[in-house]
C-alpha cells in the first residue's frame, strides 16, 4: 500500500454522533440473551465479584462501568466462558453456560463475539487472515465466501484497503477496528467489548464508540461494553451497570443516573470518569488485566 493510500485509509471515518445522544426511545427490546444470578469470583483472599445479578435483552447496548480493579473484565471473561466462576448461574442465549459440555460451549461461542482490550491480533497473520480466523475455525464456508465476508466486514469499519497489511503496520485505532471486524465475521447475536478504547486518544475513542453503535444498529446485535470513558460511550449505550465492591452499585439509564443522589453515581456521570474521583476501597488494578492476584488499597 502506498503512503497516500495509507493516509486515506486513516482519514476514512464515520461522521460524529451527536454528543449525549443516549438510548433510542423507540427501541423495541427482545428476549433476554444474557442472565447472570449470584455470580461470585475470588482470587485468593480478594473478593472480586460478590453475588452479581444482571441481565440484558436482545438489541441492547449496555455499558459496564466502575473504577479500575472492580472486576469488569473478569465479569466479561466469565460470561464468555473464558474463566470459571466460583459460584452463580450464567445463561447465554438461552443456554446454561456452566451446565453444557465443551462441544456445546464451543457452538455457543460461535454465536458470540469478543473484542479484546489488547487487540489480540495474531502478529504472524495478515489483517485479512485475522478477520477470517473465526469463520475459518467453523469450517463451514468456502474460501471465496470467507474472502468476500472479510472484505465486507473491513469495509464496514472503514478499512477497505488493509487486508494484506500486517498488524504491526496499523495504528492502535485501526487495530481496534480490525478487532471489531473480526468479532462480527460470524454475525454474532451477542458481542462483548472489553475496554475497546483503552490506550486511544479522545478523538479516536469517540470514533470507536460511534462505530460500535453503527454496527450494532445495522444488525440489531446485543452489545456489552466495558469502559471507564463515560463521556465518549454515552452515544453508544442504552443503559449502564456500575460495579463497586464486587456488587452492582447502580443499574439504569443515563437520565436515571443524573437524577441519582448517590455520591458515587454522581462522581461517574457528572465528571465523566469515576476513576478520577474519591472512590475508595477498590483494587489498584483490574483483576482481569492479568492473571496475578489483585492488590488492594485501604
Amino acid at each position: 500500500m502506498t503512503e497516500m493510500n495509507f493516509r486515506d485509509t486513516l482519514a476514512r471515518d464515520m461522521p460524529p454522533m451527536p454528543y449525549g445522544a443516549g438510548p433510542r426511545s423507540t427501541k423495541q427490546l427482545g428476549d433476554v440473551v444474557l442472565r447472570v444470578r449470584g455470580l461470585k469470583k475470588n482470587f485468593g483472599d480478594a473478593v472480586v465479584l460478590d453475588g452479581i445479578d444482571f441481565e440484558m435483552r436482545e438489541g441492547e447496548v449496555v455499558g459496564v462501568i466502575g473504577p479500575g480493579g472492580v472486576g469488569k473484565s473478569v465479569f466479561v471473561k466469565i460470561c464468555c466462558g473464558l474463566m470459571e466462576p466460583d459460584d452463580g448461574h450464567i445463561e447465554v442465549l438461552g443456554q446454561d453456560l456452566l451446565a453444557i459440555d465443551q462441544k456445546s460451549r464451543q457452538r455457543l461461542r460461535e454465536r458470540v463475539g469478543l473484542v479484546f482490550q489488547n487487540y489480540a491480533l495474531f502478529d504472524f497473520m495478515t489483517v485479512g487472515e485475522n478477520v477470517a480466523f473465526p469463520m475459518v475455525q467453523r469450517g463451514i464456508a468456502k474460501p471465496d465466501e470467507i474472502q468476500l465476508k472479510v472484505q465486507e466486514r473491513l469495509a464496514e469499519v472503514d478499512l477497505p484497503n488493509v487486508r494484506h497489511l500486517m498488524p504491526n503496520e496499523l495504528s492502535g485505532g485501526m487495530k481496534k477496528r480490525v478487532g471489531l471486524a473480526r468479532a462480527n465475521i460470524n454475525d454474532p447475536e451477542l458481542i462483548f467489548f472489553d475496554d475497546p478504547t483503552a490506550g486511544l486518544d479522545p478523538v479516536t475513542s469517540s470514533k470507536i464508540f460511534n462505530l460500535i453503535r453503527r454496527t450494532q444498529a445495522h444488525r440489531n446485535s446485543t452489545c456489552l461494553v466495558i469502559s471507564h470513558d463515560i463521556d465518549r460511550m454515552r452515544p453508544a449505550c442504552d443503559r449502564y451497570v456500575l460495579l463497586l465492591h464486587g456488587k452492582v452499585h447502580f443499574a439504569g439509564t443515563e437520565a436515571e443516573a443524573m437524577l441519582s443522589r448517590d455520591a458515587i453515581v454522581q462522581e461517574f456521570f457528572r465528571k465523566g470518569d469515576g476513576s478520577k474521583g474519591p472512590v475508595i476501597g477498590v483494587m489498584t488494578r483490574d483483576a482481569a488485566s492479568d492473571d496475578s492476584e489483585p492488590r488492594h488499597t485501604r
